[in-house]
């Protein structure tokens, strides 16, 4: 059987692979497993019309086993984090499938705390959804409550407000691309609290157009939204807004390693980066890492996945951390990854430093580096196959050393990913083609 979480909740093609059935059978197996008796479980969602499905499929089941369900509509990601850690909530689920296509959904379970849950947790959660039917249920009168508590994003705005209000950035101006997604609500307001004169796109949701040729994951709109206003710098939120995605005031994208490497060096330089060290995953490029380490810092690599780079920043101590895709964790103000916190602390070392964005960025050049996704039946078997490992061998050999190969199966998806880096930008890419298409051959 299947395992249902992947590296990011329960997802899949809602109402295909993902049906409300196993909503409900997450509600009852949170509600029995994580929310101890008087305690609560808050549920947020992002923009898809399949959301409202989801929502009630969970209530439904928390509430057959006596737990209220408090549901606070559409909220980012952090959101739903910061508000599973305040009140009375024992457990939170949040149901979206970030940047993924508008017909996927996914629930994401967080605990009293607001953090993602462990393999272990995860792993309990399941055996209960398969055996739902043997958790019982409550009679009427010990029935949980389904509560309307949009009111409570609040919480989360004025803390937001709070740190824009921190950032001096009334001579700027900035192109915020909403993704028509959860950011929605909030992104915009607590952005101009900053004092910037803020240009919104992509902020009208309709429950089929998140992520639609906007946001993180399709940031041309917004290049030319910053270069056709005369911009100073464009965000990108994705779809849950938990990640994030700059562009410069010339309309070109910001790898989010340089997002990374410009707060790092911002804390280094001011002696605020805890333990000098960044919390990065395996994928982040080396240009990164060779520049916060001729700085006098150090970088910590995890997996891939921003629940591991959490851990690796509490085990380390550090303060800062996250992935090339966006997710960035500013440990001072939030436990998660919060595309509006990085938009602000991007706006604050620009402002500290009176510097632009693309100016920022050169101070992190970045190793040219490609990656492949390849469809594999047999992904998990990569390590097994002798052609391939000769192929890896002999690519590594051709680096000599001054590059690197990372091969590692999806968590999401049956697929193989491949990512090869160096000096030689002709070179990485050939090698990145020649194994994907040998891995290709060879495991399906």
């Amino acid at each position: 059987m299947a395992r249902l979480f992947g590296t990011d909740g329960i997802r899949g093609i809602a109402n295909v692979d993902l049906k409300p059935t196993t909503a409900y059978a997450l509600g009852r197996a949170v509600a029995h497993h994580l929310v101890r008796r008087g305690g609560a479980l808050v549920v947020g969602q992002d923009t898809r019309r399949s959301g409202d499905m989801f929502v009630a499929a969970i209530a439904a089941g928390a509430t057959s086993l006596g737990v209220d369900a408090h549901i606070v509509g559409v909220v980012p990601t952090p959101a739903l984090a910061y508000l599973a850690g305040q009140g009375p909530f024992a457990a939170g689920i949040m149901v979206s499938a970030s940047h993924n296509p508008a017909d996927d959904n996914g629930l994401k379970v967080l605990d009293s705390a607001g953090l993602k849950l462990d393999e272990t947790a995860e792993d309990e959660l399941e055996r209960l959804i398969w055996r739902t039917e043997e958790l019982g249920g409550v009679t009427n009168a010990e029935m949980g409550r389904t509560i309307d508590d949009r009111a409570r994003l609040a919480d989360y705005r004025r803390h937001r407000l709070g740190l824009a209000g921190t950032i001096p950035a009334s001579r700027l101006r900035v192109v915020l691309d909403c993704a028509n997604g959860s950011g929605c609500p909030v992104g915009p307001e607590i952005l101009a609290a900053t004092g910037a004169d803020v240009q919104v796109i992509h902020a009208e949701p309709d429950g089929v157009n998140i992520n639609v040729r906007c946001g993180a994951t399709a940031p041309a709109s917004l290049a030319e939204a910053v270069v056709a206003a005369g911009a100073d710098v464009g965000f990108a939120l994705d779809g849950d807004a938990d990640r994030l995605i700059a562009v410069d005031a010339a309309g070109r994208i910001v790898d989010g390693d340089q997002v990374l490497g410009i707060l790092a060096l911002d804390r280094l330089a001011r002696g605020e980066l805890p333990g000098g060290a960044l919390v990065v995953s395996v994928l982040s490029n080396g240009g990164l890492q060779h520049a916060v380490e001729a700085a006098g810092g150090q970088v910590v690599r995890t997996p891939v996945g921003d629940k591991y780079i959490l851990e690796g920043m509490q085990v380390s101590g550090a303060g800062l951390g996250g992935e090339k895709s966006g997710h960035v964790i500013v440990l001072e103000h939030t436990t998660s990854g919060d595309g509006i916190v990085t938009a602000l602390e991007v706006l604050r070392v620009m402002c500290r430093r009176s510097a632009g964005l693309a100016e920022l960025a050169a101070a992190i050049p970045m190793l040219p580096q490609q990656q492949r996704a390849v469809k594999a039946r047999h992904k998990d078997q990569w390590e097994g196959d002798p052609a391939l490992q000769r192929a890896i061998a002999e690519a590594n050999a051709r680096l000599d050393g001054g590059g690197r190969i990372l091969v590692r199966p999806s968590g999401t998806e049956p697929a193989l990913r491949v990512m090869v880096e160096g000096p030689d930008e002709a070179l990485v890419a050939e090698l990145a083609d020649s194994l994907a298409a040998l891995a290709g051959e060879r495991l399906n």
